[in-house]
């Protein structure tokens, strides 16, 4: 299991900043760290130096963009209930898939809930079979995205605990974009992050020019959701981790959803299918804080202020982090880094 120790650098400190303020708008020239060294007061060997040492000690996972969800493959979050003496042996079969990119013990009967990965909406069938046999726990329930309201758009480290960074509207991509030969080789570049060296956009296995073009494009687009410094939040406090889950009827899920996601309070926010008549739970969100209690007084806020209090409703609090990295849609043995 991954480790939960936590720490939380002095506000205002180079180290902070570097943390808070490069969660996205990540320079995308030659030489970046350059850019945030100059930002910072700083030089390039203490950024590049700082870096290696945040991601030693797991305070983030990487350097590099956050896609958006189903545009270059497919993925799911998935979830199944394992006999509690075994929760230890099937989360470790689970983390066994490179496609597993996500896996936390959660406080419900469906215990261990995971994101699973892949090239192709095929591929991911094959894989959520694949995991219902090997690891032999029961049923996997499939829960695909449907709508998003607010994804992964970071944590501001001034403000409340689990209060998500601002970001202008991103632009969305209307259908996955076909991609060239080049273009997969540089998302497979990517999803373990930039390499950390001077020249890191040149160290991807593409022309540097290319490559920048092509993130910028695919930033434009909607297709990458943000670029720049991936933080862990248990290691930097925020320990509270609570999907609140509720079920609304389809007809308005969409008006609530996006209710609910223009609250500051609300980290993650979407629809996804239900699992009849297993799971019957249509719109999520995730909430973080330093604080069950904080975490809880916040969802029933949340619940009042978007209207949902009169629908069936669940709160899971994650017990346990079993594991937690970057998506991966191409194989690993495309991948150049990571």
């Amino acid at each position: 299991m991954a480790t939960m120790k936590t720490m939380q650098p002095l506000p205002g400190s180079p180290e902070f900043r570097l943390l808070n303020d490069f969660q996205r708008d990540f320079p995308l020239h030659a030489r970046p760290f350059i850019t945030l060294a100059r930002a910072l007061g700083s030089d390039e060997e203490t950024v590049l130096t700082t870096l290696h040492q945040l991601r030693r000690r797991g305070v983030i996972t990487r350097v590099g963009p956050v896609f958006r969800p189903n545009t270059i493959g497919a993925s799911a979050l998935a979830t199944l209930s394992a006999p509690p003496a075994r929760i230890g042996e099937v989360a470790g079969c689970l983390n066994s898939f490179c496609e597993v990119n996500h896996n936390y013990e959660r406080e419900h009967q469906f215990n261990l809930w995971f994101v699973v990965t892949a090239p192709s909406a095929a591929r991911l069938q094959d894989v959520l079979r694949e995991i219902e046999r090997v690891c032999d726990s029961g049923p996997v329930l499939a829960l695909p995205m449907q709508e998003e309201y607010h994804i992964d758009l970071g944590f501001d480290l001034l403000a409340r605990a689990g209060t998500r960074l601002a970001a202008a509207p991103t632009l969305h991509a209307s259908q996955a974009p076909a991609l060239s030969g080049a273009e997969r080789a540089l998302v497979a570049a990517l999803q373990g992050g930039l390499p950390l060296v001077a020249r890191p956009f040149a160290a991807l296995g593409v022309p540097e020019m290319d490559a920048l073009a092509t993130i910028a494009r695919w930033l434009d687009e909607g297709v990458i959701k943000r670029f720049g410094i991936i933080v862990r939040h248990h290691e930097l406090g925020y320990t509270a981790n609570a999907m609140a889950v509720w079920d609304v009827p389809d007809e308005i899920v969409s008006e609530i959803g996006q209710r609910l996601a223009c609250c500051g309070d609300v980290t993650l926010c979407y629809r996804r299918r239900r699992h009849l008549p297993e799971w019957r739970y249509n719109l999520f969100c995730m909430v973080h804080g330093k604080d069950r209690e904080d975490v809880a007084a916040r969802v029933r806020a949340l619940s009042a202020a978007a209207g949902l209090a009169a629908y069936p409703h669940d709160v899971l609090f994650s017990r346990r982090r079993f594991k937690q990295r970057g998506a991966h849609y191409a194989p690993m043995s495309e991948a150049r880094h990571g």
